[in-house]
């Protein structure tokens, strides 16, 4: 039976860098050493008129330049053969069924359709996770508010059992149920 396999996405190509096609890059991995080895290739998400729509890239060399990386791929010898692949986000397969190698780290496609649990009692389903700079947030499906946008933080959602397909989640009050109304009843003075 073949391996499933699933795309990650794991950087973005942001602008060139000089004159030889270097290309620097936004990374969406913790491991650019495993993911950015010489011969590794990227799908690339473009847009569909795109002259690289359909193509792989395959990396000759990523360096570092004051703490950005900086990729040079086979075949982009120029600046304008960079300059024509800004904004391109990277994609590489990966076993579905491999590890991160990190106890508290997931997969994106692990986590979206887990069971989320608040007290025991199921409260929706995660649909997605959004990465943001300042933290990733949990997208979740619920029956009754429709999406909800829950901080993938330790302190909010303090277990993910992926082999029992749930997330635990402990939010503040009002993140799943519509707050209570606190307004003051109006005086009336005569």
């Amino acid at each position: 039976m073949p391996r499933e396999t699933t795309q990650l996405r794991v950087g973005r190509i942001t602008k060139a860098h000089g004159l030889k096609g270097g290309i620097k890059l936004e990374l969406y991995t913790d491991d650019p050493d495993r993911r950015f080895t010489p011969g590794a290739t990227f799908t690339l998400q473009v847009p569909d008129d795109s002259p690289w729509s359909g193509k792989t890239l395959e990396l000759d060399e990523l360096r570092w330049y004051n703490g950005h990386p900086v990729a040079f791929f086979a075949g982009i010898d120029d600046r304008t053969g960079a300059e024509s692949l800004a904004r391109a986000i990277l994609w590489v397969e990966q076993d579905a069924d491999a590890e991160t190698g990190e106890d508290d780290a997931w997969y994106d496609h692990q986590l979206v359709g887990l069971q989320v649990l608040r007290d025991g009692v199921e409260v929706g389903t995660v649909a997605r996770v959004d990465h943001l700079p300042a933290q990733d947030l949990l997208a979740v499906d619920t029956p009754s508010r429709g999406e909800v946008l829950v901080p993938f933080v330790s302190a909010i959602v303090p277990a993910v059992d992926i082999a029992a397909g749930t997330v635990t989640v402990t939010p503040p009050q009002g993140l799943f149920e519509d707050p209570e109304d606190t307004s003051r009843p109006e005086t009336v003075t005569d």
